[in-house]
């Protein structure tokens, strides 16, 4: 049995414990499903035996949406962010592993404008003093691995521009990429091929991009002769 302690308005609270060490304790709010009838001054209340042992859950902490704690990284944690990105997290994974790893500190002010005055820092010294952000490493592993093909008209001359290919990485691959971040080959490319292309981020690391331009397709095109092939099979 676990004690109750009586509060306002026939509302209960049962404080659920154990006396075993190691236990963590937790508390659950509950009231009567049945009001208790007002009684007279200086009488006890009147309960029915078995009406007013009914109890309703009003509210159970251990399964309460726990507030996460707000931490400024230090360093760069896989899947959180990088040096002085401000992450929430749960109190047991801030408290047992971030803090005492000295991954990350409390975001108080002073921590707060020494990373703003490191990262002005980066971006506006040289380029072998600037880091790489979290968001940048991951956007270098994606670039590594893609390859970007260009749909060009073969009826037609054309040349391909940094405005082009910005284009197709956005429409191909979903990636935003500025105009000054791409490089092309000095020759210029007018026909179909393999080429490359070269993609700088943040200013600080740079990856070759394959790129082949092909005959382009109308999706609509493309799709019927996917169906064709399919029923093929």
């Amino acid at each position: 049995m676990y004690p109750v302690q009586e509060l306002q308005g026939g509302a209960e609270v049962s404080l659920l414990f154990a006396s075993f060490v190691g236990i963590p304790t937790s508390t659950v709010m509950v009231e009567r499903w049945w009001q208790i009838p007002l009684s007279k001054e200086g009488r006890p209340p009147r309960l029915y035996g078995r009406r007013h042992r009914i109890y309703r859950l009003v509210e159970d902490t251990k399964h309460k949406t726990q507030d996460k704690m707000e931490l400024l990284l230090t360093q760069t944690v896989p899947k959180l962010g990088g040096r002085g990105d401000t992450v929430f997290v749960k109190k047991s994974v801030g408290r047992n592993k971030l803090l005492p790893q000295g991954l990350a500190v409390y975001p108080s002010p002073e921590n707060k404008e020494m990373f703003t005055e490191e990262r002005r820092l980066l971006r506006e010294g040289s380029k072998e003093d600037r880091i790489q952000t979290r968001t940048g490493e991951l956007t270098l592993e994606f670039l590594k691995k893609a390859k970007l093909e260009i749909g060009m008209p073969t009826s037609i001359q054309y040349q391909l521009t940094r405005e082009i290919v910005c284009r197709h990485f956005l429409r191909k691959l979903g990636l935003v990429v500025p105009i000054q971040a791409l490089t092309l080959p000095e020759e210029p490319i007018t026909g179909l091929g393999d080429y490359w292309c070269e993609v700088t981020v943040n200013g600080v690391d740079t990856v070759r991009v394959p790129m082949s331009v092909v005959p382009f397709v109308h999706p609509r095109q493309k799709k019927q002769e996917e169906q064709q092939t399919n029923l093929e099979l």
